[in-house]
């Protein structure tokens, strides 16, 4: 499991976690790296892989300013709106990266190595007549709102709005793609 990750790993019992410094670009995609090789590894073993995002609140507001300060600090973007900084350097907010992230996470529970335990999470709807893709999903109805903030519920709303040939893309890489530019125009 070790082999090839470049992060400083933490494991104890059934809690692992997935660390490293990041002072530039390189260091955000070794990450990224490591943390798709122990998904990738955790699928090969039919073992979820459940990755810590922030509590929605004061931490996603926490860490969205410091994208903004750091957005602030590239030589002519200075006096740029927000927006018009993450434009330029093609970046997306955090809301967005974590939407992006589950959405990935989804396209590889349908169709990737996980295809068998993504089967269990998600029901196909069955539609004749769908508009925007073939592979639309079934929405829960909850009356607790915090039932909405759950993985397999939060994504079904945004995957269903995705267009065909993103959903039906041929490969993760192809996949990857075509959702940065629908994502560009979607929220």
């Amino acid at each position: 499991m070790d082999d090839g990750i470049e992060c400083t790993l933490g494991k104890v019992a059934n809690n692992m976690k997935c660390s490293g410094a990041v002072s530039m670009l390189e260091g955000t995609d070794a990450i990224q790296r490591d943390l798709n090789r122990l998904e990738t590894w955790a699928c090969a073993k039919l073992m979820k892989f459940k990755a810590k995002s922030p509590v929605p609140g004061k931490d996603v507001e926490v860490l969205e300013q410091v994208q903004r300060r750091a957005t602030r600090l590239v030589k002519g973007l200075e006096h740029e709106s927000y927006e018009e900084r993450l434009r330029e350097l093609e970046l997306f907010s955090l809301e967005k990266r974590r939407l992006r992230g589950d959405l990935i996470t989804l396209y590889n529970h349908l169709k990737g190595c996980c295809s068998q335990v993504g089967a269990s999470l998600f029901s196909q709807a069955i539609n004749s007549r769908t508009r925007r893709n073939g592979l639309k999903l079934c929405q829960g109805r909850f009356r607790l709102d915090i039932r909405k903030k759950v993985f397999t519920e939060r994504v079904v709303r945004h995957w269903n709005g995705l267009p065909r040939e993103v959903v039906e893309s041929p490969s993760l890489e192809v996949f990857k793609m075509r959702l940065d530019v629908a994502l560009s125009t979607m929220i």
